[in-house]
């Protein structure tokens, strides 16, 4: 065997199969595409079960790919040891209905031992017991000794999940050698010594099962081989785990270097690198793929990553954020095969970075929270109660509060915590009621009816046929006033979607006559045009003939608005990066709307430079065209696909000129020129990592200046200034009188809290070796009792003060402790909370400063009288 890094044997593996009459084919994202059934993508067929099940025909028979894999079940274990980590990748060569086990086993093995030059007498096959083809393949095609080849039962050497397809495998192990072994003259491939590791699996997909126990021949059989690459790349580097491959161990480096720690020497820092080294290389995959920090599904997989790596970057002493030098590290070992990671850098730094730093904002607060929650549990189970409010409240993931409950000895109530979750999801999902269109139950009206022919992107106008009329959920055969629901043979109405609201219009008589039909909203079920109507007159039968008409203002309103979004997104790639991707839009006559995958608020600099950018492919009258093209030649096109959408072989691409070109199904104008203007009126956030823009165009920018226009001349009037463009200058003559009041103001609040403040500490009393002064402060406002607060603190370091102030009928208590009385024991946080519960309220905060809301205002003096026995429980000694 040659050393070969990791990077070369993937470039070996996929070259050898493309020789062969493979495919090679890209990665498939991490995100599973049409396959609900998974969060994340986690072997090599698992993007491609619909190839395997014939739901969908393969690009070719014989495909080779290397795929990206999450698998995040054995979480907390990872780092613990150095077998588990939560990234891999796949190598796999896959034949659907091609080639069958002689040519998939006699390739495995040239592979091996003439490509990989692996020692033919260190690989051991496996085959099903009872699959005796196999089994000759190997001894009498192959050659290989029959002493050399395991058979394995079914639990061992038999692939199956349930009813479908499945069949036998045929496992390679490479003898890693005796020091690995459990030292029994019958230890070989199946012990459960790491001596054999097995490094390829062969499934013949044969059969199909019917989920009892019956098994029958497939007519077209199937290649599913599975190799792991750091697996193959530790054999053939001679290192005993995946840390130590070289691309890894690079990463790994870049932590020790950061982190000032020798790996090897210490076991606990030990399970912190490895921890860190791992979970890198899944967010910068992850997080290029489209994954972005959330409290839900794969977005909750990856804030545990990022976090976990966090929290173990603390206990390897980093106290700096310091994971943007480990995603270099990462990138930089594997931009080369995927170079998306390199287009996407700046995006992917900036996803880790900011949620380091939201993780950084919590942590400690979190930690001292669950510190005391640990230290009040009794009974060996942390609540489940706690756990959520820590998770909901502090953004502290579950994991992590598991881990640490852990350590202190403690199980956590996660039935208790998976409750509230439960709860909280079915709160969410009442406030938002019920948002769906068309009824499922309705939907089963339309059975049998064939789908409508839209005409809509050539006519507005269009000669129809009745086909259905629904009404009150039922078919009707003709329909004199109400509303109802039309069905058409061809229509040029479009029905929502792609974010595009349906069309309204009217439909009428060919020939004139009496029929006057509005046409209020239209949608789309299954290819079939619904348009939602109100019969003004006349009467309508199915079978008659129509003429369906689009209200061609509105339509031309939304198609500037659509049309506009394909430029914003065009725009915000240019001026933001590649990173952008559309996580979703809506277009309506009034104005556009368009969110997309950005990490931070943008500048004004940003909106201004993204909306010059949509105004210039504007005036340059850019030409708008649809061509409806397949997908790979649509790809070739550099047209943008939305992300997890799943399309057909076919697709409609709209262009306009070479600044933008998307997959769309929408309705545009034909020249840029039409859009008019364009203006950004809005922009904020949705969710985590998903950012808002909100604009109008056409007529839309007018009427917004008109409206501007007019709040500027009623602000001259409300300023008393003549000439409206004096409006900045006697506001900023108004905020120089605003300062300076404020800063008399304060002058005034800092002698009130001076006066207090001797009053206040006259009346302090000795608590063992400290001094607690308490006192109520009616009246006072809220920042000239934090002002007395704080002066107190740091004037009398030995002093414990607990203030009740009374303000516009809320009571509310601040707690200080000097540093002196801190170190005697002293906590503010811990007594502001027994004070303030004495009225009913709660709070808390640091040891040195806190606050608590109160309730029954009556019972302020005894709280304040119950602080000094509080106080006294604190201290040491």
């Amino acid at each position: 065997m040659q050393w070969t890094s990791l990077n070369d044997i993937r470039e070996k593996y996929l070259s050898f199969f493309e020789s062969k009459g493979h495919l090679r084919l890209a990665s498939f994202p991490l995100i599973p595409r049409g396959d609900r059934s998974l969060l994340l993508i986690n072997s090599g067929m698992a993007p491609m079960k619909k190839y395997f099940t014939g739901e969908e025909e393969p690009p070719r028979r014989r495909v080779t790919t290397c795929q990206k894999c999450i698998r995040t079940p054995d979480l907390e274990r990872v780092g613990h040891t150095a077998r588990h980590g939560t990234f891999f990748e796949m190598l796999g060569n896959f034949s659907f209905g091609d080639y069958f086990k002689e040519e998939a086993v006699t390739w495995s093995w040239e592979f091996l031992t003439e490509v990989m030059k692996i020692p033919a007498d260190l690989l051991w096959p496996s085959v099903y017991e009872k699959d005796d083809e196999t089994y000759d393949i190997w001894k009498n095609k192959i050659g290989v000794p029959a002493e050399h080849i395991v058979k394995l039962g079914k639990g061992d050497n038999f692939w199956e999940h349930g009813p479908g397809p499945c069949g036998p495998c045929s496992e390679i192990y490479f003898d890693r050698g005796p020091k690995y072994g459990c030292g029994r003259p019958d230890c070989r491939p199946g012990c459960d010594c790491d001596r054999y590791m097995e490094i390829w699996n062969n499934v013949f997909t044969q059969f199909s099962n019917d989920g009892k126990g019956n098994y029958t021949e497939l007519e077209h059989k199937n290649i599913d081989t599975g190799m792991g690459l750091e697996r193959l790349a530790c054999v053939i580097q001679g290192v005993d785990n995946m840390f130590e491959v070289d691309t890894i161990r690079r990463i790994l480096d870049r932590v020790v270097a950061i982190s000032g720690r020798e790996y090897g020497r210490d076991p606990s820092a030990d399970i912190s690198i490895r921890v860190v080294t791992d979970h890198t290389r899944s967010a910068v995959f992850m997080i290029a793929d489209g994954v972005l920090p959330s409290n839900e599904g794969r977005g909750y997989v990856l804030r545990r990553i990022i976090r976990r790596a966090c929290r173990h970057g603390k206990l390897l002493g980093i106290d700096r954020p310091f994971l943007s030098e480990t995603v270099e590290a990462a990138i930089a070992e594997s931009y080369r095969a995927y170079p998306e990671l390199a287009e996407k850098r700046d995006y992917i730094l900036k996803v880790v970075s900011v949620e380091e730093e939201r993780f950084d904002a919590t942590i400690d607060a979190g930690l001292e929270i669950l510190g005391d929650m640990i230290a009040a549990t009794q009974g060996g189970v942390l609540s489940g109660d706690d756990a959520f409010k820590l998770y909901d409240t502090y953004g502290f993931p579950v994991d992590l509060t598991r881990e640490l409950a852990a350590e202190a000895g403690l199980q956590t109530d996660e039935a208790r915590f998976a409750e509230l979750m439960q709860e909280q999801r079915s709160r969410a999902r009442a406030a938002r009621g019920n948002v769906g269109g068309w009824e499922s139950s309705a939907a089963d009206l339309l059975s049998g009816i064939p789908a409508t022919e839209f005409t809509g992107y050539g006519e507005l106008e269009t000669d129809a046929r009745v086909l259905a009329v629904i009404c009150d959920g039922e078919l009707a055969g003709e329909v004199s006033g109400g509303t109802f629901t039309l069905v058409l043979d061809r229509t040029p109405f479009y029905g929502e979607g792609g974010g595009q609201v349906g069309d309204t219009g009217t439909i009428s008589s060919p020939a004139g006559g009496g029929l006057r039909v509005s046409v209020t909203d239209t949608k789309k079920a299954d290819g079939i045009h619904l348009h939602i109507c109100t019969c003004e007159g006349g009467t309508l039968r199915v079978g008659d003939k129509v003429r369906a008409s689009v209200d061609r203002a509105r339509r031309e309103a939304v198609m500037r608005n659509h049309s506009s979004l394909h430029l914003l997104q065009a725009a915000l790639r240019q001026v933001l990066g590649k990173h952008v991707e559309q996580a979703g839009s809506y277009v309506d006559a009034e104005r556009g709307r368009f969110d997309f995958t950005h990490f931070a608020a943008l500048t004004k600099e940003e909106l201004a430079a993204v909306e010059a950018a949509v105004n210039g492919a504007i005036l340059s009258g850019l030409p708008v065209e649809t061509v409806v093209t397949g997908i790979e030649e649509a790809r070739g096109m550099g047209a943008i696909m939305l992300f997890g959408e799943k399309y057909g072989d076919t697709v409609r691409v709209v262009r306009m000129g070479g600044f933008s070109a998307e997959f769309c199904g929408g309705t545009h104008v034909t020249n840029t020129a039409k859009i008019g203007l364009f203006r950004i009126v809005g922009e904020s956030s949705v969710a985590s990592g998903v950012r808002r823009i909100e604009s109008v165009t056409g007529t839309g920018v007018l009427d917004q200046l008109a409206r501007r226009e007019k709040l500027i001349a009623e602000t001259a009037a409300e300023l008393k200034v003549p000439n409206p463009s004096d409006i900045a200058r006697k506001a900023q003559a108004l905020q120089a009188e605003l300062s300076a009041a404020r800063r008399e103001i304060e002058s005034l609040n800092a002698e009130l809290a001076s006066t207090k403040l001797d009053s206040i500490m006259s009346g302090a009393v000795t608590v063992g070796c400290v001094r607690l002064a308490t006192a109520r402060l009616d009246g006072t406002a809220p920042d000239v009792a934090r002002s007395l607060a704080d002066r107190i603190k740091s004037s009398f370091p030995d002093a414990v003060a607990v203030l009740a102030v009374g303000d516009a009928g809320r009571l509310s208590f601040i707690a200080v402790a000097g540093a002196d009385a801190v170190r005697a024991g002293a906590h503010a946080g811990r007594l502001v909370s027994a004070v303030a519960a004495v009225t009913g309220g709660r709070g808390g905060g640091r040891p040195d400063n806190a606050m608590a809301g109160g309730r029954d205002a009556s019972l302020t003096d005894a709280a304040l009288s119950s602080a000094a026995g509080t106080l006294a429980g604190m201290l040491k000694g």
